[in-house]
């Protein structure tokens, strides 16, 4: 990750969030990169490794399978946590399509983390420790029922972890892990298991 020069300013009412989400909306990022604000500064992420994709697809896959209607699976769609003042830009986000349909045309702000069903993260080897410290905490501070970290360099060997009961003190209750090669339960509204098998490392 990349740290853009734009961190501690301010607008010209001394609003440090007004002033980051303007540069944000504003950057001309590289074709595959995203910018996220996290820290009172712009980060630059760099585009993900191919097994990294190719993850993202499989989980697109299985969800859309049992996705009820109404909801929609989003890729580098803003999300704001707003107690933060943290903008993310996650994997995949599960959102309600009347939020996506009723976004003002004319900005980009991003949308609110709360509104979001489902995250989802899947690590990269420069990023693996801000997925599983900082956006889980984020994301259960903002009230994202459930998040979903996909964590190919977790120590234990690659893990799928679904986190849900997110607390205001930035924890989740509950937290269900198993290793690649094993089904992982998404409970309602998907209600489904996602396989792993295929994961690439």
């Amino acid at each position: 990750m990349t740290a853009a020069m734009v961190e501690h300013q301010q607008d010209s009412e001394g609003r440090p969030w007004d002033y980051l989400l303007h540069t944000w909306q504003e950057l001309d990022v590289p074709e595959g990169w995203r910018a996220e604000i996290d820290e009172g500064q712009i980060v630059l992420v760099p585009p993900p490794h191919a097994h990294h994709n190719g993850i993202a697809d499989l989980v697109q896959q299985c969800l859309y399978r049992g996705l009820p209607d109404g909801l929609g699976i989003y890729q580098t769609l803003g999300v704001h946590v707003t107690p933060l003042d943290k903008l993310y830009v996650p994997d995949l986000v599960v959102m309600p399509r009347e939020l996506i349909v009723a976004a003002d045309p004319d900005t980009s702000d991003p949308m609110d983390a709360a509104d979001a069903l489902l995250i989802v993260e899947i690590t990269s080897k420069g990023n693996a420790r801000e997925d599983r410290t900082k956006k889980y905490r984020a994301y259960a501070r903002a009230g994202v029922p459930m998040y979903l970290l996909i964590d190919r360099f977790d120590t234990r060997g690659a893990m799928a972890t679904l986190f849900t009961e997110p607390n205001e003190d930035g924890t989740f209750k509950r937290s269900d892990a198993v290793p690649f090669g094993k089904p992982l339960t998404l409970p309602e509204p998907f209600g489904t298991m996602l396989p792993t098998d295929g994961f690439p490392v």
